[in-house]
Order: structure tokens, then sequence, then C-alpha cells
């Protein structure tokens, strides 16, 4: 860069301060969200009192206006895989901007597209090319229609409950009625129960089906595909000439103490796979449609199909070097083992705990995604305020037990869904022993409170009152 190109670079530079602009407008974070964005999000945090201000991050931690250190049990939706701000991810981001790459020309082929496909085709030998987009559900949407048109059939069976995005395609296969409603009509699909291999086979004799989908580990109240469904249902599926499709976009990457959830069962392998989240580190929107040969060349089978399928920023320098960057640390730092073993060291302290509290129903998970399920109580005095909770709302205790694990533990957590007494933590990936002993202690903290009859219940009572005011 000439001495003119730099001068001429820092004087645009300073047209624009992010930092002073932050430091100007940032307090006014709720009332713009408010005014500009979706309404309600504010109005929801304000309720539940998670109307926090955040000021910075690294790791699993994240730090308040005060200065107070934050657990991260939720890793943004388990798009933090790798934590906040790793320097490996941080670097390789600096780097790529630096470069100054020549990059969405449309018409070359640049190498890091190709070099993080071939690295993520290395933890997944089955499978032969990549397609990039930007999100889970836009990889969702390409696997949809990718099975749709290899098999030129119409319509996709998923599971009841599922989760595979909200854009009209991936909306189509969701199992919960909350996010469909209003939205019809939706593509023709068809709903099973997870795990029920005669209700399968009975939709696949109509001939008509393409594809199942299916999330190995369902998000919503963390429900695990039964042992052997996953390879039972591939067979089915490929007798009837359909197609496996695996949505890892959540489980994948190490979350479940495998590169896959699907691999936990031997021989399965998914003719096409979903992932996102874990691979932008947490950075740079990132979304992958891996699949088989066949169904790659039957989708781009000729130079007037190269752009049938396509996305404006899909596979940009940006992305794919996070994405590099990602895979390279959890080789190096060996991610997948380290879930696997402090991921068993929390689910097993966490279950432990159910012979102890009457309203700790169930622990359940793999590796660091794990679902706590809270359920009705022995005792007569915690069975009239269970009750009192669930005519109001189902879902109330949950949130009740989310609630002072904030305020009190600043533990950040998350209600597995919509009318669902489960609490599922996906903390990052990275989580260590210490991360485990905070929040055992402070859930046991919690528990004990409510099984005291303490100010568990005072809250309670407002998220009654706030639920029958909403109805």
């Amino acid at each position: 860069m000439t001495t003119a190109e730099s001068a001429s670079e820092s004087s645009q530079a300073g047209k624009f301060d992010l930092a002073a602009l932050l430091a100007e407008r940032g307090a006014e974070r709720y009332e713009l969200h408010n005014r500009y964005l979706n309404p309600q999000l504010p109005r929801m945090l304000h309720t539940i009192g998670f109307d926090k201000v955040y000021e910075r991050a690294e790791g699993a931690h994240f730090w308040d206006a005060e200065g107070n250190d934050h657990l991260d049990m939720l890793a943004g939706f388990g798009v933090m895989g790798l934590g906040r701000h790793h320097p490996v991810v941080r670097k390789a981001l600096h780097d790529v901007l630096d470069l100054s790459l020549a990059d969405l020309t449309r018409f070359d082929c640049q190498p890091l597209p190709g070099l993080l496909a071939e690295r993520l085709l290395g933890h997944s030998p089955h499978l032969d090319r990549v397609f990039f987009g930007n999100s889970g559900t836009e990889a969702v949407e390409g696997a949809l229609k990718f099975a749709r048109y290899a098999t030129g059939r119409p319509r996709v069976l998923y599971c009841d409950h599922a989760f595979h995005g909200l854009t009209t395609g991936a909306l189509s296969v969701n199992g919960e009625s909350g996010f469909r409603d209003g939205f019809a009509p939706l593509l023709p699909d068809t709903a099973v129960p997870l795990g029920d291999l005669d209700a399968l086979e009975r939709e696949l004799r109509k001939g008509d089906v393409a594809a199942l989908i299916v999330e190995p580990i369902q998000g919503k109240g963390v429900h695990e595909a039964p042992p052997g469904y996953l390879r039972a249902a591939q067979d089915l599926l490929h007798r009837h000439k359909a197609l496996l499709i695996a949505d890892e976009v959540q489980t994948g990457l190490g979350r479940t103490g495998d590169f896959y959830a699907y691999q936990h069962e031997e021989g399965v392998e998914p003719d096409l796979v979903c992932v996102a989240k874990a691979l932008s580190g947490g950075y740079v929107p990132v979304g992958a449609t891996l699949g088989k040969d066949w169904i790659f060349k039957k989708v781009f089978s000729s130079m007037d199909r190269v752009l049938v399928h396509s996305a404006s920023f899909g596979a940009n320098a940006q992305a794919m070097a996070a994405g590099l960057a990602v895979l390279s640390v959890m080789e190096d730092e060996q991610i997948v083992a380290h879930v696997r073993g402090v991921g068993d060291l929390l689910r097993t302290r966490l279950a432990a705990l159910t012979d102890r509290y009457e309203l700790l129903a169930d622990v359940r998970g793999r590796g660091l995604m794990i679902g706590i399920e809270f359920g009705r109580p022995r005792s007569l005095k915690l069975r009239s305020r269970w009750a009192m909770l669930q005519a109001a709302r189902k879902g109330l205790f949950a949130q009740m037990v989310v609630v002072p694990l904030l305020q009190r533990h600043r533990i950040l957590t998350q209600v597995s869904g919509d009318h669902l007494e489960v609490i599922k933590l996906i903390p990052p990936l990275i989580v260590d022993e210490g991360d485990v002993d905070r929040f055992v202690d402070a859930f046991t903290a919690v528990m004990d409170d409510a099984h005291e009859g303490g100010l568990i219940w005072d809250f309670g009572r407002t998220l009654v009152k706030q639920a029958v005011a909403n109805r």
C-alpha cells in the first residue's frame, strides 16, 4: 500500500467511529429495539428481569455494566461453540480482512471454500460435496430442495416437535404449531413421531416421499432418537428410494461428544447433512449442506443449471476463514474429547439430584446438550403450587428456575421450548470443571429454595398474573 493510499484509508476511517457511536448511543439499546425492531423482545426481557446491559465477553463468560461476571450456558443458541472471541478465530478474521481478497466476484473459484469443504468432509467420510449458505435454515432449505430434485418426489417427512428453521420451506417441516400458525399455505409435508418406524413405513408406502429430515437429538425438549432408530429409518428410506437428511445445525461440530450426533449410532450414513451455528466461530453467519456426489450431480446436472441453487453471500471469505479456524481449533484443542468428559460430568452430577428434589423429573442428553425436566411433585404443598402454575400456563415453573439462575447467580440459561417444563443447557464447548461446579451449586440453591417455598414462588405468582393477562 502506498503512502497516499494509507492516508486515504485513514481519512475515510476517521469519518466513522464505531466506538464513539456506541459510547454515545449504547444506553438507548432497549429503546431503539422497541422503536425499530421486534417490540415484544424488550417487553419480554423487562417482564422477566432479563433486561441486562452486557458490555464485553470472552470464552464462556460475559460481563455486565457493573463489571459482574456471568456464566453462559446458552452459547447464543449454540452459535458460540468455541465461546466468545476465540483468539484463533479472531486472528483468522483479521488476517482475511488484511489480505484484501478479490471476494465474491461470482466468476472465479476462490481457494477458501474448497479448503473448508475439504476439511469439513474429512469429518464426514461418506459424503462428497458441500454447498455453503448463510444459516442453519438455509442449509435445511438446500437439503429439502436437493432431496426433492434428486428423487423426483414432492413430500418430506419430519418428526413431531422438530425444529428446522423458520423460513417457509423449513417451517413446513417444523413440528411446533406455534411457529406454523398463520403462515399457511406451507409445503405438503407430513409429521411422524420420533422413533415410530411403523408410522414412517406407512408414509413411505405411498411412494411420494423424498426424504425424512430428523434431528438426532431434538432441540425442543432435548429428546434423543431411540437407539437403533436412525439406522432402521435409513434402511427403510433407502428400500423405498427415499433419503435421510440429518439436521446437525445444533448437534453438530462436537456438541454431543462426537463430531456429529448421528455418529453415536453405528452404520448411520445420512444422504444429506445440515450444519451451521458453531461453524461460524460466533462471528460470521455460515451454513453448509453436505451431500453425496450423485445428489449434487443430479441437481447441478449441466452448465445451464450451474446457478440453479445459489446464495449471494454464500462461501464469502470471512465466513470460510472463520469455519477453517473453528475446525482447526477443534482438532488442535481436542474439543470433542473435552465435550465428552465435561458433559458426562455435568449430566452425572445433575442426574444425582433427581432423588433429592421431587420437582426434578429427569436429566437427559449427550455431551454438552442437556435437558433438565421438571414434573409434578409428590407432597401436597408443592403439588398445589405446581397446579397453580400449570393452570395458568405450562412451562412457568421452568421459567421460574431460569430467572433466579440469572438474577441471583448470574448464569444464563433457556427454557427448551414453549409450554415445556424443560431447561436446555447448551454452553460453549470450552466450559470447564469450574463452570460445572458453579452451575450445579447455583442450580442446587434454586431447587432448595423451590422446595422450601422461598422467593421463587413469589416470582411464580408474578408470572401467573402475566400469563393470565396475555391470554
